[in-house]
């Protein structure tokens, strides 16, 4: 069964524990992660625009 105290315990010691980033790593997080949903929309768009392509050669 779940204690809640010991889970309140365990939370604030994660939280003791848990540092800020500095403003590098946190730059670098940033790039990738914008690299990543850049990547994700430049495939969805290659694929919608190839489908659309298609379509418009059948008509």
């Amino acid at each position: 069964m779940v204690n809640p105290g010991q889970m309140l315990k365990d939370m604030v010691n994660t939280l003791k524990l848990a540092k800020k980033s500095d403003k590098d790593d946190y730059m670098e997080h940033l790039r990738l992660v914008l690299l990543g949903i850049a990547t994700v929309g430049g495939i969805g768009f290659i694929i919608q625009f190839t489908f659309a392509v298609i379509n418009l050669g059948h008509r």
